[in-house]
């Protein structure tokens, strides 16, 4: 197959990338080239902008194309456009988030939130759903039933740089008293990067339409589930203490930002984490061990310690130390 992904470098496009490569398809990538641009030398490789450079990709055809780097209606309009008559399928990968506003129902089929300005470009907390809603109609316009809409969950595994679940098995491979938030029992949802990549791929090669969830893991996994995971797969020592979220919140602690996959106890979003995987594990979705997940994400933390592109985590030693200054030991 003669793949093209837009954005396939970092983290998700990286692993779609891998992996087309070792199925053996002719592999083109259209990126900038400033983000890893020595990977896979076995790839075409074209340089261009997707906001105005799109030249160098007129003109030229492809069995199927990946989109992981679509933000802004605008900009993957003019991709999808442009590559209408040339491709023959076009993958968007867009997010769970665009049910954020429409009161949590995760009906692939159902609505989505809107945004009052359309023509926005600010990505923000509240318009990063509804812009990726937006994108997801511009490519079903140009593509019609050559379009096929994934919409992830919390993606993690090695090569995450947002750091947003590296948090845990870090934390607690180092030890002593980690603070957990919330209700242990609350459900939790991550979807390995790997396993997402090769059933994006596994959906592209079969022609595959429509709009689909892609969550993990198959069963439902409780928060503190998870976090025993981590202490197990480490061997840590960590004492995990749990404070409850009125406490947090009080204390000025962010929600998912200061402490990765809590919501706070916010029943307006509870949704985000019991969306049903079935239709896509149906339809080939595997989800390996989390246990698995947890040993490669700390593998490849350690050995990216230093790595500037990184975002770091927000909740530092020195705060853990004095939300936990109130609690017994």
């Amino acid at each position: 197959m003669q793949l093209l992904v837009l954005g396939g470098t970092v983290f998700l496009g990286r692993h779609i990338s891998e992996q087309a490569l070792e199925r053996g398809h002719e592999l083109t990538l259209f990126t900038r080239g400033r983000t890893n641009p020595g990977l896979f030398p076995d790839a075409e490789h074209i340089h261009g902008d997707r906001d105005g450079g799109l030249a160098p990709l007129r003109g030229r055809a492809f069995d199927a194309v990946i989109d992981t780097s679509g933000y802004v209606p605008r900009v993957v309009t003019a991709s999808a456009d442009l590559l209408a008559g040339s491709a023959g399928h076009y993958t968007f990968v867009s997010s769970v988030s665009v049910y954020e506003g429409n009161g949590g129902v995760t009906d692939p089929d159902g609505p989505v939130g809107t945004i009052e300005d359309e023509t926005t470009e600010e990505i923000t907390g509240e318009s990063y759903g509804p812009l990726k809603a937006l994108c997801e109609q511009a490519v079903e316009r140009a593509f019609g039933e050559r379009a096929l809409v994934i919409r992830p969950g919390l993606i993690v595994g090695p090569d995450d740089r947002t750091d947003r679940f590296t948090y845990w098995p870090a934390r607690i491979a180092e030890g002593g008293r980690v603070v957990a938030p919330g209700d242990p029992a609350a459900q939790t949802q991550v979807i390995d990067v790997r396993d997402l990549a090769a059933w994006i791929l596994d959906m592209a090669e079969r022609r595959a339409d429509g709009r689909w969830n892609a969550v993990g893991p198959a069963q439902p996994l409780a928060i503190g589930e998870l976090l025993e995971r981590c202490r197990a797969v480490s061997g840590s020592d960590a004492e995990i203490v749990w404070l409850d979220n009125a406490y947090l919140l009080e204390r000025g602690v962010e929600p998912w930002t200061d402490l990765p996959l809590w919501l706070g106890g916010d029943p307006d979003y509870e949704w985000m984490d019991h969306v049903d995987p079935g239709p896509a594990v149906r339809a080939g979705l595997r989800h390996r061990p989390i246990e698995e997940t947890i040993t490669d994400t700390l593998a490849w933390h350690l050995e990216h310690l230093a790595d500037p592109s990184r975002a770091g985590f927000k909740m530092t030693p020195e705060r853990e130390v004095d939300l936990l200054s109130f609690t017994k030991s």
